[in-house]
């Protein structure tokens, strides 16, 4: 597959995104690297992360990513064949209310290019909204780091579509930096959101688009075929819910066109995703090699319009 644009940005790449949640979480410094060596060694570029991961583990502070990908990047010598988004406001341990202010913005950006071992970020988003923070506020901040050469573009994640169709209006009014994507969740599950609120913003505003949960936390990995198969699973509150008359539609679906096309139910999961039009690319989270292989053969696949119409049916909301 050739790769996409990001927005209105000049960041380019091909259509896979690694999340990078799962460093030091579930797996470990070493295993890391390992993956994202073979992910670069497949021809792919973009990791996102953020300057909270993994702060809801206990006795975590909320580094532990971005320091991994930092060393990583250190040892690799990798700079120039990767693009790093990361994001600042969100949620830390002990603190549940997002922060967007300047100062804030500020030091926190230094903090995780420190981490990150870089001289810029590519992408740097607003991870939850700080409606208590006015949106000017927080563009000027940006604005600071833009012209300061530490970050290059903006995206968001978590904003309301109101507050993020104001935030582009506030940019252009003043002059400020904007957005150039958004990070929803979607998924051939999680479908209404983003169909419904954002993506017609998305596409009138040039907007790259990112999505998280790509595999609705497992739930369409073709790991789980009935609520049975999550009862130990650690994400088991996430997943028995989507054991309903919709949920088991989807997942034959997934089964027949996975057998047709002879790969894993995940890899035509993100298939779906690469072709809706809007969408630039599916974030990823793998823990293995062989889950990898198996995500990123996503973008080698070519669903008929037959196969679309199903999956389609399948998960209409």
């Amino acid at each position: 597959m050739e790769k996409v644009k990001l927005g209105n940005s000049e960041i380019e790449f091909k259509p896979i995104v690694f999340g990078g949640n799962v460093f030091g979480w579930t797996v470990d410094e070493q295993q890391s690297f390992a993956l994202l060596d073979a992910f670069v060694d497949m021809g792919f570029s973009f990791i996102d992360t953020s300057n909270n991961y993994s702060h809801w583990v206990p006795g975590h502070t909320g580094s532990e990513s971005e320091s991994i990908i930092g060393k990583w990047i250190s040892k690799r010598d990798v700079r120039d064949k990767i693009q790093i988004a990361t994001k600042v406001g969100g949620r830390h341990a002990g603190n549940d209310k997002p922060n967007l202010k300047k100062e804030h913005i500020i030091q926190s950006v230094d903090e995780s290019l420190l981490r990150l071992q870089l001289d810029t970020i590519d992408l740097y988003q607003s991870h939850h909204d700080d409606l208590s923070t006015a949106i000017d506020e927080t563009l000027s901040a940006y604005q600071q780091l833009v012209q300061a050469g530490k970050v290059k573009w903006i995206g968001a994640s978590n904003l309301s579509p109101e507050r993020l169709k104001e935030s582009l209006v506030v940019a252009e009014q003043h002059g400020l930096p904007t957005y150039i994507a958004i990070q929803p969740e979607y998924n051939l599950y999680d479908r209404s959101k983003y169909e419904k609120d954002y993506e017609k913003l998305a596409v009138e505003n040039h907007l790259g688009v990112i999505s998280y949960y790509s595999l609705a936390s497992g739930f369409l990995s073709g790991k789980y075929r009935s609520i049975a198969d999550v009862k130990d699973v650690k994400r088991a509150d996430a997943l028995k819910d989507r054991f309903n008359n919709r949920g088991l539609r989807i997942l034959d679906a997934l089964a027949q066109v996975a057998h047709n096309q002879q790969v894993a139910m995940s890899t035509i999961a993100l298939a779906w995703i690469l072709h809706r039009p809007s969408v630039t690319a599916p974030i990823v989270s793998a823990t293995s090699l062989q889950q990898l292989e198996e995500l990123a053969k996503a973008t080698t696949i070519n669903l008929s319009a037959e196969e679309m119409s199903r999956l389609n049916i399948a998960s209409m909301w």
